[in-house]
This record gives structure tokens, C-alpha cells and sequence, in this order.
């Protein structure tokens, strides 16, 4: 499935609309959560999610650790597209999903009735993403580039975004830009991709990039790190009807990811992964978990996944540029809250 990037946006807007006209289509959130006399006064007693195969979500984490009782999650499938992951909150298929904030401010754009309740994704100096080329390829700079692959998890996202701005900062034109395609690839078969020549770049971070840099060969063109430095880069949203209507819930289910989080911030790294790999055999979903051991830090800047007006302030001013969405149609304070965070008053 190839993409130019430009081609993308278009694709993009039309995506966003369908999801307007669903939204005000009238469609009624469909909450599996029921409540329960017996849930520690909750009004609801479970959380539809999403997760990943092979890897542990903080929620996930939460639960185990005994922070997120009596609330319970419900796994209903996997999924690699953040993008998707906020369109099923959306929907009214999940309760809460995770995404990159530059597809959440998309999405809101669009009149998303969702807001950001924590951060669960970053970048610092052990996590981050590198675009890697095979040792010897002829890609040295952005203006190689041109007509090239670049194979990323998906589109509208984390990956799209740092790859244009790399484009941007390097001075290429709009026309040139449109000549880059971007591969959606599986990000577990991204490395095997790039070895066999079927893409130029591969964008590799955590687990992946590491177990592919033990096998040698590759090498980054760029890293997102360079570009952004240190930042929280995704947040879990829920939608607004649901905050109104579950307030004690929001709030638990926040409280517990922000100590999960925290947890694995403080905890030495080799416990942390003992219990990744103790949460992923008990839940019997016939997983390998030999990528994680290569964990090595939540990446997350804010304490507990405290949210910061920048962290959505880059996006909204990125995608004014791009032309996206107006200058002032959308303002950061708007998008997020730290309402039910236990950690917002230490920040």
C-alpha cells in the first residue's frame, strides 16, 4: 500500500470528514462498560482497549500492579495505527486508545468530541525513532530522498510527521516532497523489508531498532530525537461524553496509568521487564516476548504522563503550516486536560 506524502493529506481529509459526518450523524457511543453496585462506587465496572502484540500497555501495567482495581480492562484486539486506535474512541468501539498528538489535533480539527488525558509515549535519550538506511546506500542526505520508500506503521501519524519536517527543515519543495512515498509496512517486518531491498528507509525505534542493530548492516539517516529533542509524543483520549459520564472512572483510570507509569520510570529496568514478560504469558494470547528485553525507558517527559501545552502546541503550528487547519482555529489548552492526574500538582 503506497502513499505520497502529499497524496496523504487529501486521503487524510477525507478520512476526517467521514469521521465529522459520523459524528454528527448522531451515533451513540456504544459503552460495553456496565455499571456495578460492587465496583468501589465507579459507574462503570470495565474499559474496552486495544492493545499490542507482544508489548505491555501502562494500562495493562496499571491493572497488573493492582492500581486500576475494581475497574477491569477488556482486550477486544490489536492494532499498530494510533490513528485507528482514536477512531474507534471515536466510534464508540473502544473506551479509550492512544495516538500521536499530531493525529489527535487532526482529529479534532475535525470536531472529534475527545480530549487527552495523559501522556503514554515519548522520546528521550534511550527512546526514540531512527530512519535507517543499509550500509552503503546511496541515501546520504533529504534531497536523496526523492523517489524514494520510506516504510512506516502507518499513515497521519507519529512517523509521517517527523519524516516531512525532516523534509521541510532540509529545504525541499512541495513538488520534491511529493516524489518521497511512504510504504505502510508492518513495523515487525519493517528491518526484514529494508534487507530485501523492497524499501529504501525503514523507520525502526524501541526493540525493533535494536534487535536490528545487533545484526549490523544499517545505519540512521535521521532520528527524531535530532529534530524534536526530549518530548511526550502521544496521549490516551477519551471522549467528552464519556468524562461527563464517568467522572470517577476517568479520573481511576488516569490515576492508575499515571502510577503505572511512574512505576516503570523508578523501577530498575531488569523488574520492569520481568513483569512485561510475566503480564504478556499469563494473558494466553500465544505471544513471543523476545523484543522485551530490549525496553529500556517509558520515553514519557511529563511525570506520570503530565501533558504540556507544547506538546501540542508543535503539532497545531506544524499543521497551520502545512495548511491543514487555520491559524487560531485550534489553541493546546483546549485539546488536553491534567484534571484527573494525582501528579499536576507536583509538575
Amino acid at each position: 500500500m503506497k502513499h505520497s506524502i502529499r497524496n496523504f493529506a487529501g486521503a487524510a481529509s477525507v478520512l476526517l470528514l467521514v469521521t465529522s459526518v459520523l459524528l454528527t450523524g448522531c451515533a451513540e457511543e456504544k459503552s460495553s462498560a456496565a455499571s456495578s453496585t460492587n465496583n468501589g462506587g465507579l459507574e462503570v465496572s470495565e474499559l474496552r482497549y486495544q492493545g499490542g502484540i507482544g508489548s505491555v500497555t501502562y494500562p495493562e501495567l496499571a491493572e497488573d500492579l493492582g492500581y486500576l482495581a475494581p475497574l477491569k480492562l477488556k482486550f477486544i484486539g490489536s492494532t499498530i495505527s494510533g490513528p485507528q486506535d482514536i477512531q474507534s474512541v471515536v466510534t464508540g468501539d473502544t473506551d479509550f486508545g492512544g495516538a500521536f498528538n499530531g493525529a489527535i489535533v487532526k482529529l479534532l480539527a475535525a470536531k472529534a468530541p475527545i480530549k487527552s488525558v495523559i501522556s503514554y509515549y515519548g522520546v528521550d535519550d534511550n527512546t526514540w525513532t531512527g530512519y535507517y538506511v543499509l550500509d552503503g546506500s546511496p541515501i546520504k542526505t533529504a534531497k536523496d530522498l526523492i523517489g524514494k520508500k520510506i516504510a512506516v506503521n502507518t499513515l497521519g501519524a507519529h512517523h509521517e510527521f517527523v519524516i516531512k519536517e525532516y523534509l521541510h527543515r532540509a529545504g525541499l519543495t512541495t513538488e520534491e516532497i511529493d516524489q518521497v512515498t511512504l510504504v505502510v509496512v508492518p513495523p515487525v517486518t519493517s528491518e526484514q523489508t529494508l534487507r530485501a531491498n523492497q524499501i529504501d528507509v525503514a523507520a525502526l525505534g524501541g526493540v525493533l531498532r535494536d534487535k536490528a542493530l545487533e545484526r549490523g548492516g544499517i545505519h540512521p539517516l535521521f532520528k527524531d530525537r535530532d529534530l524534536f529533542g526530549n518530548f511526550s509524543a502521544g496521549s490516551y483520549v477519551l471522549t467528552n461524553k464519556f468524562i461527563k459520564n464517568n467522572p470517577k472512572a476517568t479520573r481511576k483510570f488516569v490515576e492508575a496509568t499515571a502510577k503505572a507509569i511512574e512505576w516503570a520510570r523508578t523501577t530498575p529496568r531488569d523488574e520492569v521487564v520481568a513483569r512485561f514478560n510475566k503480564i504478556i504469558n499469563e494473558r494466553g494470547r500465544k505471544e513471543d516476548t523476545a523484543t522485551v528485553k530490549y525496553w529500556k525507558s517509558t520515553g514519557i517527559a511529563g511525570k506520570g504522563g503530565l501533558i504540556a501545552d507544547k506538546e501540542f502546541d508543535n503539532w497545531i503550528n506544524w499543521l497551520v503550516k502545512e495548511g491543514t487547519i487555520k491559524e487560531g482555529e485550534l489553541k493546546a489548552k483546549d485539546l488536553f486536560t491534567n484534571e484527573f492526574n494525582p501528579y499536576l500538582n507536583e509538575k
